[in-house]
């Protein structure tokens, strides 16, 4: 089992930065592995917001790119997620997943964090 552990999350004004980590213990993380972030704003459903697989490729929502960064430190077993321009529409939970599949498949993640609070006030 993979257990998934977020950080990093808080209130911030927008146009501010926050950096958001996920640490993963019990079985470690390996090639094949896919670590990710999606969100679930009030009364929405839970949305993908980007994800790196163990080779460092990337995929991300558009509606994020260019102001989130993914990355990842395999030997860690960490994924972090820059999140900049924030904006009050990213004010959400995070979480943190990880999986073993296919990166462009974005509906099977089978680990989950908890999930911290990003708030974003105007």
């Amino acid at each position: 089992q993979v257990q998934l552990v977020e950080s990093g999350g808080g209130l911030v004004q927008a146009g501010g930065s926050l950096r958001l980590s996920c640490a993963a213990s019990g079985l470690p993380l390996s090639v094949g592995s896919v670590m990710g972030w999606f969100r679930q704003a009030p009364g929405k459903e839970r949305e993908f917001v980007a994800a790196i697989n163990w080779g460092g490729n990337r995929d991300y929502a558009d509606s994020v790119k260019g102001r989130f960064i993914i990355s990842r430190d395999n030997i860690k077993n960490t994924v972090s997620l820059q999140i900049d321009s924030l904006k009050p529409e990213d004010t959400a939970v995070y979480y943190c997943t990880a999986k073993y599949s296919s990166i462009t498949r974005r509906d099977d993640y089978k680990y989950w964090g908890q999930g911290t609070q990003v708030t974003v006030s105007s």
